[in-house]
C-alpha cells in the first residue's frame, strides 16, 4: 500500500480544504439561526441549499459514488480523506456535497441492483440532490443488528412469484410493520423508502427469506409517526430517526430491488461502504474535537497559568493525536483492501474498523468535553453533539459486540 495520496485526491483535497473553510464553517452559525425561524425545524436552511449550489458549480458532488457513470468515479482509498474532511462539520459538509447518509448507501444499492425505470424515478433526482431517502430497517420488537430478526411483512398479490422479467412484474407488494430509528425520514424532502421486510418467512435459509421494495413515502397506509430523538437531540440537519408504521401499503411489484429474496445480500453490499464512510467522517469528527481542545487549552487559565500547561491535559492531547494515527492508518488500509480484493476480503479490517474508531473517537470527544467545562456539554460548541453522533455509532450498523463476536470466531478458526 502506498501511502501518499494520488494527484487527483491531493487537488479534490485542496479544494476541499477551501470550501469549508469558505463555505461550510461560517454557514455552521448561519443554518442553526435560520432553522429557528423555520416554520418546521425538519425543513431545510436556505444557506443548505447555497452549499449545495456551490458544491455542485466546483466539482465536489457525489465524490462517495465509485461509478463514473454516476458519481466521481473515486476508490473508496481516494474518497477516504475527503469524507474525513467532512466529518468536521457533519451536519452540513456531507449534505452539502450530496454524500450523506442514508441517501449515499441508497443511492449505491439503486446503481447497483435498480432497474432502468428504478434509476430514473428515483436515483435520478437523488444523485441531483433534488430529494433525500431513507433506509427502513430496523424495528423495534428485534435485534435489528441481525437482519433475519426483521419482523415487517411483505406479501406479495397478484402477478408471479418473482420481478425476473418486466413480463412477471405484475401484481402488488403490500408492506405490514413497524420501523424505527429510520433516519432523514422527517425531512419533508424525504419522497422514498428502501424498505427491507420479509417476503418468504418459511424460507429454510434464513438470509433468502427478505427482501427490499421502494415505497414512495405519500403511499397510503404509510405513517411517519414521530421523531426519535438521540441522546436528547432531534437532528433536525440530518432529517430526524423516525418511528415508520406500515399499515398494509401497497406497491406495484415492479418496486422490488434485485430478486425476492435478495434482501440480505443487498443489505451486507450496502453495510460495508457504510460503516467505512462512517468511520471516515469520525476521524474528521475526531481532528476537529482535537483542534476545539488545542485552542481551548492555549487560551484559557485557571489557577494562575494556561490549561495547556497542565500535565493531564497535554496528555489527553498527546493520547489523541497518537490514536487518531493509529485510526486513520487502519481505515486506509481497509479502504485500499476493498478497492483491491473487495468487500469480502476486507471483512475482517471492516470490523476492526466499525469497532475501533466510534470507540476511540467517543474519548477522544468526551475529552475535549472535560476540558471545556460546563461549554463542552452546550450549544456554543459543537462537542456534545459530536459526542452524541459518535456514541450512537457504536450501536448504528451493528453494536460493537456483534462485530466483536465475529471477528473473533474469525480469529478462533485459524487454530481449530
Amino acid at each position: 500500500m502506498d501511502f501518499a495520496f494520488d494527484a487527483r485526491t491531493e487537488e479534490l483535497r485542496a479544494r476541499l480544504l477551501t470550501f469549508m473553510e469558505q463555505y461550510v464553517y461560517p454557514a455552521e452559525t448561519t443554518a442553526h439561526e435560520q432553522r429557528a425561524l423555520l416554520k418546521s425545524p425538519w425543513d431545510t436552511p436556505a444557506v443548505v441549499e447555497e452549499l449545495k449550489a456551490e458544491a455542485r458549480s466546483q466539482g465536489l458532488w457525489n465524490l462517495f459514488l465509485p461509478d463514473a457513470e454516476h458519481g466521481a468515479g473515486l476508490t473508496n482509498l481516494q474518497y477516504a480523506p475527503l469524507a474525513e474532511i467532512t466529518g468536521r462539520s457533519p451536519h452540513l459538509a456531507p449534505t452539502a456535497l450530496n454524500c450523506a447518509a442514508p441517501d449515499t448507501g441508497n443511492m449505491e444499492v439503486l446503481a447497483q441492483f435498480g432497474t432502468d425505470e428504478q434509476k430514473k424515478q428515483w436515483l435520478e433526482p437523488l444523485l441531483a440532490g433534488e430529494i433525500r431517502s431513507a433506509f427502513a430497517m430496523t424495528e423495534p420488537e428485534v435485534a435489528s443488528s441481525d437482519a433475519t430478526n426483521i419482523e415487517t411483512r411483505i406479501r406479495r398479490e397478484g402477478g408471479g412469484t418473482s420481478r425476473s422479467s418486466e413480463a412477471e412484474s405484475g401484481g402488488e407488494y403490500v408492506l405490514t410493520g413497524r420501523k424505527w430509528y429510520i433516519s432523514g425520514a422527517m425531512n419533508p424532502d424525504c419522497k422514498v423508502f428502501i424498505v427491507m421486510g420479509k417476503t418468504d418467512p418459511d424460507n429454510e435459509d434464513v438470509r433468502r427469506q427478505q427482501s427490499m421494495v421502494l415505497v414512495p413515502r405519500d403511499t397510503d397506509g404509510v405513517e411517519v409517526r414521530r421523531a426519535m430523538q438521540v441522546y436528547g437531540y432531534e437532528d433536525h440537519a440530518h432529517g430526524g430517526h423516525a418511528e415508520v408504521v406500515f399499515h398494509g401499503a401497497r406497491v406495484p411489484a415492479a418496486n422490488l430491488i434485485g430478486e425476492e429474496g435478495g434482501g440480505f445480500a443487498i443489505a451486507q453490499a450496502r453495510l460495508g461502504p457504510g460503516r467505512i464512510h462512517h468511520c471516515m467522517r469520525l476521524i474528521g469528527m475526531a481532528e476537529r474535537a482535537i483542534e476545539l481542545m488545542c485552542r481551548r487549552a492555549v487560551g484559557r487559565t485557571a489557577f494562575g497559568k494556561a490549561i495547556a500547561q497542565q500535565g493531564v491535559v497535554q496528555e489527553w492531547i498527546a493520547d489523541a493525536r497518537v490514536a487518531v494515527e493509529q485510526l486513520r492508518l487502519l481505515v486506509l488500509k481497509t479502504a485500499w483492501l476493498m478497492d483491491t480484493v473487495g468487500n469480502r476480503g476486507a471483512h475482517t479490517e471492516i470490523q476492526a474498523i466499525k469497532i475501533a474508531t466510534p470507540r476511540t473517537v467517543v474519548d477522544i470527544i468526551d475529552k475535549a468535553v472535560q476540558l471545556h467545562g460546563a461549554g463542552g456539554v452546550g450549544q456554543d460548541f459543537p462537542l456534545a453533539e459530536l459526542w452524541a453522533g459518535a456514541r450512537t455509532l457504536r450501536i448504528a450498523d451493528g453494536p460493537d459486540e456483534v462485530h466483536q463476536r465475529s471477528l473473533a470466531r474469525r480469529e478462533l478458526k485459524k487454530y481449530l
